[in-house]
Formats: structure tokens, sequence, C-alpha cells
């Protein structure tokens, strides 16, 4: 699943501040009961109101990211529901946002999914990042950054190997065959 929406401003691993943006975060002068957010099944009105205000709340992507990354499965939550939300949990870690991938490139410090992961170890393979940088980016060891370049160089050269021998073996076929039609036209195959 790769999704290339709107730019947004991605949470940073470990931040919470953008609850205090939240439309469902009571205050003073804005007096929502959070209880909205937890209704029944079958509690309609309770589920309509809790989606209308998600959907005037400016932190919504980051509320459903939240969600998605830790695996909340209570409530309503970036706008959607338990069960709208229940696909979403189990393909997050084929979720691959480009601009998660160059938010992390440009050095924001964001929770990254499988796919996510790789396309950076990829993207910086190509872009010649260092390896020490990597290793920075995702957390990881500059031992594990360089067997991750390895193995991306490897990929990389086999599938161009592949894509090398299919276009031979489609060329010889076609001159074999181009060959055959000749022959055949000429009455010179026995």
């Amino acid at each position: 699943m790769t999704t290339t929406s709107r730019p947004a401003r991605h949470r940073a691993l470990g931040d919470h501040t953008w609850q205090d943006q939240a439309v469902c975060t009571p205050t003073e002068y804005n007096p929502v009961d959070p209880e909205t957010f937890f209704p029944g099944p079958e509690d309609a009105d309770r589920i309509a109101t809790a989606k209308a205000l998600c959907a005037q709340c400016p932190v919504a992507r980051a509320c459903l990211d939240a969600a998605l990354e830790t695996g909340d499965t209570h409530g309503i939550r970036g706008g959607l529901t338990e069960e709208e939300r229940e696909p979403l949990h189990a393909k997050i870690n084929d979720r691959l946002d480009h601009s998660r991938v160059n938010d992390t490139l440009a050095g924001r410090d964001i929770h990254l999914t499988k796919a996510e992961r790789r396309a950076v170890v990829l993207a910086g393979y190509r872009q010649d990042v260092p390896v020490e940088r990597l290793a920075w980016l995702l957390k990881i060891s500059p031992e594990h950054a360089l067997k991750l370049y390895r193995e991306t160089r490897r990929v990389i050269r086999h599938r161009q190997i592949a894509e090398e021998a299919a276009r031979t073996a489609s060329a010889v076929t076609g001159a074999v065959g181009t060959e055959q039609l000749v022959r055949d036209a000429f009455g010179t195959a026995a």
C-alpha cells in the first residue's frame, strides 16, 4: 500500500505534542466528552458525532498514525472506528509513504514501517548517503547499515542480471522466430 497524499508533518518518535491540538482534547473553551470517542458498536449517533469532530481536527492524520503505529485498537482515532482501522492494522508494515521516507532522509526522527525502512535504505544507497548517516537515521549500528547496503547492492545487481537475461532471451527468441518465418517463406524448411 503506497501513499503519496498531501505533504504532512509526521510526528516524531515519542512526540505526543500533537495531542494538544486535537479537537477531542477537552479544555475550558472546548468541553468535549472523551467518552464520545469510545462509542458502542451500535451507537450510531456517538459514532457520527466523533467522526464529525475528527473531520475538523488539524491532527487527525497524526492521531491515525499513532493508533496504527502503537497498535491501538480502541475507540475512534483519526476519524476511523475500530472496525475501519482493523484492515489498516493488518497492513501497517506494508505501508509505504514516500513523504515519510523523505522526511527520514532529511533527518526527521519518525516512526517507519518495514517497507518504509527498506525504502530509506534503497534511497540512501542510490543517493550515496554515508553508512554512518544511514545508521543514525535508522538507529542501527554502522555495521548493520553496511550490511543493509551490501544486501541492497546485491538485490540491485541480481535484478539487473535477470533483466539482461530476459532481454537476451527475448532477442534470441525473436531472432529465431524471424529466421524460421523467412526460411518457411522461401520453402527451405523441411
